[in-house]
């Protein structure tokens, strides 16, 4: 059967390869984004703008059977030896948490008469888990708060049916994580197989509505 899934993200990383593996699928793929997407039906939204949310949303008719939130966005010297606190500007400080914290849960709750039923699965990483140790602040609040609000959403869209889930991954082997660390300017880490991740999503999408799997942490091994 064929699913309607919106992506918010898809146009990199993640999220095209998302939108990729499901339009492939033969499911309806709804790709939100700043840049064009190349799967799926690109529907232009900056997510840092409730507004723009707001908009694109209402123009989003008919049943959703999945939301994808995968956007994500850091600090322009995270992940590298050169990051630091006070380099960080009050206006990128607000738009990370804009981003990646208030923009999930703004579209969750303009899409919930279409999502009735339906899955909710938030992207969120292992820098937002307890005791991690790295230093991006702006980044971490961002996704420990995701993490905060994905539990608390399970349990608000409960008895709308909805089911919520969020997924964190450590550094995913993308062509822009790859190159970065061969450049030196992220922190050389283990990388996860883009496979696994949409083995993982597969799993989460595959679930009954009667069933909600809240966190799924995957870690890299390191080698």
């Amino acid at each position: 059967m064929t699913r309607r899934i919106v992506i918010a993200g898809a146009s990199r990383g993640l999220g095209e390869g998302l939108a990729r593996h499901y339009t492939t699928a033969g499911d309806d793929v709804i790709a939100l984004s700043r840049g064009p997407s190349a799967y799926g039906d690109w529907r232009r939204c900056d997510l840092a703008d409730p507004a723009g949310i707001a908009a694109v949303a209402a123009e989003i008719a008919g049943r959703i059977d999945a939301l994808l939130f995968v956007a994500g966005i850091w600090e322009a010297q995270a992940f590298s030896p050169d990051y630091s606190l006070a380099g960080s500007s009050a206006e990128e400080i607000s738009n990370i948490l804009a981003v990646n914290l208030q923009a999930p849960i703004l579209l969750a709750k303009a899409l919930l008469p279409q999502l009735r039923q339906g899955r909710i699965v938030l992207v969120g990483s292992t820098s937002g888990l307890d005791q991690i140790g790295t230093p991006e602040v702006a980044y971490n609040a961002s996704k420990a708060g995701l993490r905060g609000a994905a539990q608390a959403l399970a349990r608000a869209l409960k008895g709308e049916g909805i089911a919520v889930s969020i997924l964190n991954p450590g550094d995913i082997g993308t062509e822009d994580v790859l190159a970065a660390k061969r450049e030196g300017s992220m922190r050389a880490e283990g990388n996860l197989p883009m496979t696994d991740l949409l083995a993982t999503v597969d799993f989460l999408l595959s679930l009954s509505p009667d069933i909600s799997f809240c966190e799924v942490n995957l870690l890299p091994l390191g080698h």
